[in-house]
């Protein structure tokens, strides 16, 4: 709707001084002629806006000029609200302002609009962590935080997964993303992109050079790159298993991630009514992996490959021989 696209655009001129019609228009999508023609809507309306030309010209307010947000609408109103249940703002030390501002959102919106935002915030809770995820060392993110603001090198002392001395590195942080519960510093060390968890970080500090990042990078597209990483890694080995009905949601909901398909029926063995047992593939990194599965006990049987069976035969004996005497 046009007059949600004349918003937009008045809220995006009051965040920035000056902001390129080529821009507006990506960000709203349409063309640069149709901002135009907002941008005489929104003058015609009294609303001091006005465009610069030239190779370095944009649109721009008055300075001084500012808006209330009594132009959102019902729902706009109630995202607000469910996007401050999520506990991110917790540890980057903003509850108070968050509350304050939550505030000051609820006094400017039309009078129909305030119950439902009032009943949202009461009636929607956004859990972050993981069930059973155990309770995690405070993560003190302010240095951190300090440094993707002010754009300057950091040294981190980082203790890498397994290792108990930490290694130094000189990075260029692009930002902090919070992930299931777990902040993550984002930032090219030596001109590529890598993650660090902001719990295995053993001391930062800022540097006196500035940040060196790679022109026209953004934090959102260096987090895509650095997910992919992670959740595409080389899987070159195929277990074939089959999982016992009373135990698939389970499996599925923890190996979701490396099926294949979905699982499907078997031949029964004798003995074995059918639909009972279930066949899946899972693509994983190694053979080691499937020791993994060991927890369902006799519930899942890994049949392929051979080695995965071998491994699995000689864990189980291991195990077996631990509990064979009373100790």
């Amino acid at each position: 709707m046009k007059s949600d696209r004349l918003l937009s655009i008045l809220l995006l001129l009051q965040t920035r001084s000056l902001v390129p019609a080529t821009e507006l228009a990506d960000r709203l999508e349409v063309s640069v002629r149709t901002i135009y023609r907002d941008v005489e809507a929104l003058s015609a309306s009294g609303v001091p806006v006005y465009a610069e030309r030239g190779r370095h010209g944009g649109i721009a307010l008055l300075p001084g000029f500012r808006t209330d947000v009594t132009g959102l609408t019902a729902d706009e109103a109630r995202a607000l609200f469910v996007l401050a249940a999520d506990g991110a703002h917790a540890a980057l030390g903003l509850d108070a302002a968050l509350g304050s501002a939550l505030r000051k959102v609820m006094a400017a919106l039309p009078a129909p609009h305030r119950p439902a935002a009032e009943q949202t915030s009461r009636r929607f809770l956004v859990d972050p962590v993981r069930w059973m995820s155990g309770p995690r060392a405070a993560v003190d993110i302010a240095e951190l935080h300090d440094a993707v603001l002010a754009d300057r090198r950091l040294r981190i002392g980082y203790r890498h997964s397994g290792t108990d001395t930490p290694r130094t590195y000189t990075v260029d942080p692009y930002g902090l993303v919070v992930k299931a519960g777990v902040w993550y510093l984002v930032a090219d060390l030596d001109g590529a992109p890598r993650l660090f968890r902001a719990d295995r970080v053993r001391e930062a500090a800022l540097g006196e050079e500035g940040v060196v990042r790679r022109t026209g990078v953004e934090l959102a597209e260096v987090w895509a790159v650095l997910r992919r990483q992670v959740e595409e890694r080389p899987a070159d080995v195929r277990l074939r298993v089959r999982v016992h009905r009373s135990r698939l949601d389970l499996f599925v909901r923890l190996h979701a991630g490396v099926l294949t398909g979905a699982p499907r029926p078997g031949e029964p063995r004798p003995g074995e009514e059918r639909g009972e047992w279930l066949l899946a593939e899972l693509a994983v990194p190694e053979v080691a992996w499937a020791r993994s599965l060991l927890s369902f006990g006799p519930n899942l049987e890994v049949l392929e490959p051979p080695g995965a069976r071998s491994l699995l035969a000689r864990a189980a004996a291991q195990v077996v021989e631990l509990y064979a005497t009373d100790g």
